[in-house]
């Protein structure tokens, strides 16, 4: 189970730095006011920055769902598929 909570930890740290990283320079207007949550910018976009916002709305939810996934989901479905098969917790 160490193995599915690294990678999820992983997950969330690698995506997570790459969402602030780019949180920062499309959502910091100023650094007296909200930092990282200010809205999207709307005018004067390139190709570029669109495609930087799409991926930092990707980076965010594959940072939550990946993290969840492999440290939530995957360790239940293997003990569910465990306790189903009847093998015990602890091999004799």
């Amino acid at each position: 189970m160490a193995d599915e909570f690294a990678k999820g930890f992983t997950i969330l740290v690698g995506s997570g730095l790459a969402w602030m990283t780019l949180a920062g320079w499309y959502n910091t207007p100023s650094f007296e006011g909200t930092q990282l949550t200010a809205p999207d910018p709307e005018t004067g976009l390139t190709v570029y920055d669109t495609l930087a916002l799409v991926l930092k709305e990707g980076f965010f939810w594959f940072a939550i769902l990946g993290f969840l996934t492999f440290v939530f989901v995957i360790p239940a479905l293997r003990k569910a598929r465990d306790a189903y098969a009847g093998t015990p917790e602890i091999p004799e």
